[in-house]
């Protein structure tokens, strides 16, 4: 089936509007009309070839929102009409250690991205930048009918990329969490670490955006920028999210933690960052890491989100606007996600 796409043709020209072929659905798959498609800084970053070799032209696109308008003849968990989504991944191993374990996101054999890798058929994969997709539905997620679908696009990866780190570090009531950054990850984290129930702190740059982060859900909120604010947070926090990509002096940061407290890297920094033992070692500090989430996390967060009503922040932009959408987060100039209303391909 032929349907409209919006594709980068090489590392430096414009996303332009394009055809693109789904396959048949599979008896074990399920294909999604797409209503909505998140932008992530990671599509700018693959278009741009700035994380390896891209095989160009490629659709781009892993917060994935729409209805499902057709099911293949092994399929019982959705049907037709259903509200579903897809993230970061397509398809695992189903074999290795992690995936039996249901971290299919650490696939031990390397999960297939919803962009840019080469699926089961042999051939590459295209994302949400498009009017449908085809996937196993293993790979599916339900999105709660109390989700408007545009804002839960973003969930798909912003969404599950700041849940899966609270849950794995046990945010709730009685922790506090500081989130590094008021972004597109950021603003999510905020909303999900207050709906847990945790104190949520935001260390950002400046206080420009102290109203929008105290109205998500932000107790208190400090700039980074104010020297005092490092003095007066020693030892503060359980738990820290680090939402930007930006080289930061971890050893500042690190100091703000209590005793066996944990710093957990979401960002990809451009340089290695210099992390001195002494920062992890006087309290039993500990830097982390984590990468979006398995597929039962995301239908974790996805049900977590439709009972308190919780969605992304986002600007809704038409396909043409698009170029424009990715100048405007290379300026941090969105609060908080552009969202591609697919019905203007």
């Amino acid at each position: 089936m032929q349907v409209k796409a919006i594709a980068a043709v090489g590392p430096d020209g414009p996303l332009e509007p394009t055809t693109i072929e789904r396959r048949d659905v599979g008896p074990d798959e399920v294909r999604i009309a797409i209503k909505f498609a998140g932008i992530c800084h990671s599509d700018i970053h693959t278009v741009r070839a700035e994380w390896g070799t891209v095989n160009y032209p490629i659709v781009v696109g892993h917060e994935i929102a729409g209805v499902v308008e057709e099911v293949g003849e092994n399929v019982t968990d959705f049907k037709v009409g259903d509200h579903a989504g897809i993230g970061c991944f397509v398809d695992s191993c189903r074999e290795c250690e992690n995936c039996e374990a249901g971290l299919d996101n650490y696939c031990l054999n390397g999960n297939t991205g919803t962009y840019n890798s080469i699926g089961r058929d042999g051939l590459p994969t295209a994302g949400g930048y498009s009017e449908q997709i085809v996937a196993d539905a293993r790979y599916v997620l339900h999105i709660p009918e109390s989700l408007p679908l545009d804002e839960a696009a973003p969930l798909l990866c912003a969404g599950v990329t700041t849940f899966s780190p609270l849950r794995h570090w046990n945010a709730g009531p009685g922790k506090k969490v500081a989130v590094i950054g008021l972004g597109g990850l950021g603003h999510m984290a905020v909303k999900l670490a207050h709906a847990m129930g945790a104190e949520v702190t935001v260390l950002s740059q400046s206080l420009k955006k102290k109203e929008d982060g105290e109205r998500l859900g932000a107790d208190h909120y400090y700039a980074t920028s104010d020297e005092t604010t490092f003095t007066d947070l020693r030892g503060a926090f359980d738990l820290i999210l680090n939402t930007v990509s930006a080289n930061l002096d971890l050893k500042a940061y690190l100091s703000l933690l209590r005793t066996d407290g944990a710093m957990v890297e979401l960002g990809l920094p451009e340089h290695p960052m210099e992390v001195p033992a002494g920062a992890l070692v006087g309290q039993r500090r500990s830097l982390s890491g984590s990468m979006i989430g398995s597929i039962a996390e995301t239908q974790e967060m996805l049900d977590f989100c439709g009972e308190h009503g919780i969605g992304a922040e986002v600007e809704v932009i038409s396909a043409d606007e698009v170029n424009e959408a990715y100048d405007r987060v290379l300026h941090s100039d969105v609060r908080y996600r552009f969202v591609i209303d697919t019905s203007t391909l």
